[in-house]
């Protein structure tokens, strides 16, 4: 296995299980970047941002787990890809409402761009509507 791919596998690991910055920053230049085309990531443009948010996301959703479906590296680019399905229910406190007990299991992919053996920007690919809609908060 190569160094950016094992990297990109303990960042991944670090992130989707709510570790925050303070565990995936090790695995990333200190100004990565971050790009979604998801309007609840809207505001985020760094890395850090992101791995906080993802934290966070855990308090309405103690459940919240990964499925990983697909994990690859193109060599040439330095690029690692993730493939995963999100699944949770939110029977936490922080969502935008009250408890709702519904479950959300969504597809998003993680495209990781690799300076050196650290991630430099990461692009979140992930239709958030469609989640919003299963976890009732839209």
């Amino acid at each position: 296995m190569s160094e950016i791919l094992e990297q990109a596998k303990l960042f991944f690991e670090a992130c989707e299980t709510g570790k925050g910055w303070e565990a995936c920053k090790a695995y990333c230049h200190s100004d990565a970047t971050f790009s979604a085309q998801a309007a609840a990531l809207n505001d985020i443009e760094t890395l850090q941002g992101y791995t906080e948010w993802m934290k966070n996301l855990l308090t309405p959703i103690p459940d919240g787990h990964y499925e990983l479906r697909f994990f690859a590296e193109d060599e040439e680019r330095e690029c690692v890809a993730a493939y995963a399905v999100f699944h949770g229910t939110q029977t936490g406190p922080g969502g935008p409402s009250e408890p709702t007990g519904k479950a959300v299991a969504a597809d998003y992919v993680y495209a990781m761009q690799f300076e050196g053996n650290l991630i430099r920007h990461m692009t979140k690919v992930w239709n958030d509507t469609i989640s919003l809609q299963q976890l009732g908060w839209a």
